[in-house]
């Protein structure tokens, strides 16, 4: 059995480690239900930062010393690969913070709706999105509640700390939003942002309309024990059974500023299913690691898993090619955020507020493919490393093929 080292910083235990030890038969037993993505994102983890995926040799300008870095797969579901496109995300949003309460809203989908949304997951995820952001600027846009245009950043998580399925989302707005005419910064309260039930309510009725025009388009499937909703009566029927079903909307204490906000999102807006610091043990019979029981206030146990079981877990929050997982919304919005935001900075000047950062041409809003340009330092003395050796996918820094393998982590 190997488990980790809870005294080294560098988890024991990855999500690599179970790949390659149990991959094989998972994938033979599920030959003919194992979709390309969850196929491709199993190889993309298990050749990341090995001789599959090429690589180079660093060697110290002071003392000498050398060492292999092999490249990353730089998939999006890989634990190893969010640190890098993490900061680079973050350091594009610093400049658009602005200088007022941040609030944190989350969107949850009820299980009858989720299991839908899992044979339909790029059609049923958009519409979480459209819905809950819809919801909020609609509300928000009311004279009797903010009577402002807002803007909000939303991410998508799909599980639950058991790796159950669990869509929802999470939205962080910031505490106002610009007038009808754009000529003035609407300030909400500093503790409270929209209330909650009419909000739930709302975004019920917005995504069970929106969910009604997709099967009405055609662009819902229904397979094993959801098949039946395939006829447009027992569709209606479920669609009115969940008009009746309370759909929880959370919204947390706001944060303590513009930073925290930063903070925040640093944690949500990369992560992955499980990480592997999360791992205990892993043998030939099972998988342990660690989780958080919220119905019995956060406390944290340790759940064993057959490897098979655990496999398909972790698969199940593989998204679908080219789906966006942070999206923007309001005056946020890509289109036009540039100039929003310099308005918005500019209105609040003009009340006494303090100015947030210059704006900066930032990377892409979606973008999770960036790498560190940090030059990297030498473990020993502290010098700089510089690359002196680079060797291609397959091969090794002797110039001898490692292996066969190819991954595609497009």
């Amino acid at each position: 059995m190997v488990r980790a080292d809870f005294r080294s910083n560098r988890p024991v235990i990855e999500i690599a480690d179970v790949l390659r030890r149990h991959g094989d038969a998972y994938r033979q037993a599920h030959a003919g239900h194992l979709g390309r993505v969850e196929r491709r994102v199993m190889s993309a983890i298990i050749a990341c930062r090995t001789g599959a995926l090429g690589g180079h040799v660093e060697a110290c300008d002071d003392c000498g010393m050398t060492r292999i870095a092999y490249n990353s797969c730089r998939n999006r579901h890989c634990p190893k690969c969010q640190g890098p496109a993490r900061a680079a995300w973050l350091a594009a949003r610093e400049a658009e913070l602005l200088p007022v309460p941040y609030f944190h809203v989350v969107f949850t989908l009820p299980a009858q709706i989720a299991m839908i949304a899992f044979q339909n997951k790029a059609a049923v995820y958009a519409i979480l999105f459209k819905a809950a952001a819809e919801a909020m600027m609609m509300l928000a846009s009311n004279p009797r509640r903010l009577g402002a245009e807002i803007g909000l950043v939303a991410v998508l998580h799909t599980w639950g700390q058991a790796l159950t399925h669990h869509p929802h989302v999470h939205c962080v707005v910031p505490g106002g939003g610009l007038s009808s005419d754009g000529a003035r910064w609407i300030a909400g309260r500093p503790n409270f942002f929209l209330a909650v039930k009419p909000l739930s309510r709302l975004f019920r009725r917005l995504f069970l309309e929106r969910l009604k025009a997709a099967f009405d388009a055609g662009a819902l499937g229904f397979f094993g024990d959801l098949a039946h909703l395939a006829e447009p009566a027992a569709f209606a029927t479920h669609l009115t059974t969940m008009r009746h079903v309370d759909w929880i909307v959370y919204a947390k204490k706001p944060f303590g500023g513009p930073a925290k906000v930063l903070a925040y999102l640093g944690r949500y807006t990369h992560r992955v299913a499980i990480a592997n610091s999360r791992l205990v043990a892993l043998d030939d019979d099972h998988v342990a690691f660690r989780w958080k029981d919220y119905r019995q206030r956060g406390a944290t146990k340790v759940m064993k898993l057959k490897p098979g079981e655990f496999i398909r877990r972790f698969l199940l929050h593989a998204l679908p090619d080219g789906f966006h997982r942070i999206r923007h919304f309001g005056f946020m919005a890509n289109s036009h955020r540039t100039a929003k935001f310099a308005l918005c900075r500019s209105l609040l000047a003009d009340h006494g507020e303090q100015p947030a950062p210059k704006n900066v041409d930032p990377a892409p809003l979606d973008s999770t493919h960036q790498s560190s340009a940090d030059v990297p330092v030498c473990p020993h003395c502290g010098g700089v490393m510089r690359v002196v050796i680079r060797f291609p996918h397959g091969f090794n820094q002797t110039g001898a093929r490692t292996s066969s393998f190819r991954c595609d982590t497009s």
